[in-house]
């Protein structure tokens, strides 16, 4: 390492170079915690989310293990600080679209999506939702729920003004309708609205974009995307959600019944070399213990089964919330894999073994639940080029070094948090957002003090020379 750092350029910076200022992309639980941290600490920073509101995939949640909190009464209080504090700047529905210059003096450029709602004039009241004849499938309830084609994602969105869906805008495809400018008494609908750009100056990058799910195509043979009834871990978790399509009941989608047989089916995606990934994504086994033990709560007469592989249940708390499932909430899990399912009767018929019996099972379920791989989210790699970091094989960011620097990427000056990173859960992604933050503010507050920002990025000029 001493060598290498011999040969790479010094990075020259003084107080009057240095922009301190801060741009966080991606408004999850990662890039909030980033920035109220650095506006804490005194310093501004541009908070930017591609979607309508922050919150990212947390404020789907219902309910976050072990403590079984309500997600939401975490998350709303935040999301409201973020929109509220003086040092921020949030900009959502808007998307970074080039970035140049170093550390210090990176010149960003973000486009504003046209949402064709001028977010100045509107006032929230929800009358042009209220009045659109158009529905179309919900993002937020990942298809299970409706929206309109003007919407706010979920009623506690931040902030709380809708956009327009272009794609699916009677007025927008064809010229009819329009009824949303009709009676919106502030005229804030502007459907002559286009993208714009915005430019500034920022000292220091965080990358916080979060993470998808596996795709429900590569995922087909435990029939995804085939029956109704076979559904990811995050569409359960809007079944179970207060605020989702059923208002808190587990219901099938299919055909609204309550369903007394429920199998969980781990590691679908993850750790699987030939058709999937070969990493763990870490959060897998505990949120479907989770689930398990919610579905008993909302249906006390039903059975929760999980197929699994191994349990990893190594955060505070988390060995003896899955023994907690199977002592007091009788989750029955199932050492083994799954090899086929089908439906059949009106039932979801799935075969697998257990392992530890060395018997077939066969089990006639109502609903089926996969606990689906953690990936990057879709745009990683070209925003990676962007930015001028690279990724690893399956795209997410790479850290500067794995033990020494997890926070920071291989290009002084922009820095890393939460599932960009690596698949990570709540406790793990906020410590890495407040570890990030505190690489931000170290690097401002040490010219603040007038001394020599060299020393601060000594070790991260180390990577500079790999970078392209």
């Amino acid at each position: 390492m001493s060598e290498k750092l011999k040969t790479n350029p010094s990075i020259e910076l003084s107080m009057e170079t240095m922009t301190r200022r801060a741009l966080v992309i991606g408004g999850g639980i990662a890039g909030m915690q980033t920035a109220l941290d650095i506006a804490d600490a005194g310093y501004e920073v541009i908070l930017v989310e591609r979607e309508p509101s922050i919150g990212g995939h947390m404020i789907q949640l219902s309910e976050t293990f072990p403590t079984l909190d309500c997600s939401q009464c975490i998350m709303t209080p935040k999301m409201v600080e973020v929109s509220q504090h003086p040092n921020i700047r949030l900009m959502t529905y808007c998307e970074v679209e080039d970035v140049a210059g170093k550390v210090g003096q990176f010149d960003v450029t973000i486009k504003k999506k046209a949402a064709y709602v001028d977010r100045e004039k509107c006032t929230g009241c929800g009358l042009c939702n209220e009045k659109c004849p158009t529905k179309v499938s919900s993002e937020f309830d990942l298809g299970l729920g409706k929206r309109k084609a003007i919407y706010v994602p979920f009623p506690q969105a931040v902030p709380p003004k809708p956009v327009i869906d272009a794609d699916n805008c009677r007025f927008l495809k064809n010229g009819k309708c329009g009824v949303c400018k009709k009676v919106c008494e502030v005229e804030a609908i502007d459907f002559e609205q286009t993208d714009s750009f915005v430019e500034d100056r920022v000292g220091a990058i965080v990358v916080a974009t979060g993470y998808d799910l596996y795709a429900k195509e590569k995922v087909s043979e435990y029939g995804y995307g085939q029956y109704p009834d076979v559904i990811s871990g995050l569409e359960f978790e809007r079944l179970l959600s207060a605020s989702g399509p059923t208002n808190g009941e587990i219901r099938r989608p299919s055909d609204g019944r309550v369903p007394k047989e429920a199998v969980f089916i781990q590691c679908v995606g993850s750790r699987d070399q030939e058709k999937g990934v070969p990493y763990c994504s870490r959060v897998c086994c505990m949120y479907t213990g989770k689930h398990a033990m919610l579905y008993k709560h909302r249906v006390p007469d039903g059975q929760a089964y999980v197929f699994y592989m191994d349990i990893r249940a190594d955060g505070k708390g988390y060995e003896e919330f899955v023994q907690r499932g199977v002592e007091e909430d009788g989750t029955l899990y199932l050492r083994g894999r799954v090899s086929r399912v089908f439906q059949q009767d009106g039932k979801i018929v799935v075969w697998g073994a257990d392992t530890l019996t060395r018997k077939k099972i066969e089990i006639a379920a109502d609903m089926v639940v996969l606990a689906t791989a953690i990936v990057p989210t879709a745009g990683a790699r070209e925003l990676a080029k962007k930015l001028n970091i690279t990724t690893d094989e399956y795209g997410f960011y790479n850290e500067a070094h794995l033990k020494v620097h997890p926070a920071e990427s291989g290009r002084p000056g922009i820095f890393l948090a939460g599932c960009s990173h690596s698949p990570k859960d709540i406790p793990d992604t906020v410590a890495h957002a407040g570890c990030a933050a505190s690489k931000v503010t170290t690097l401002f507050s040490s010219l603040r003090a007038g001394s020599d920002a060299t020393d601060s990025l000594t070790q991260l000029s180390a990577t500079e020379g790999r970078e392209g």
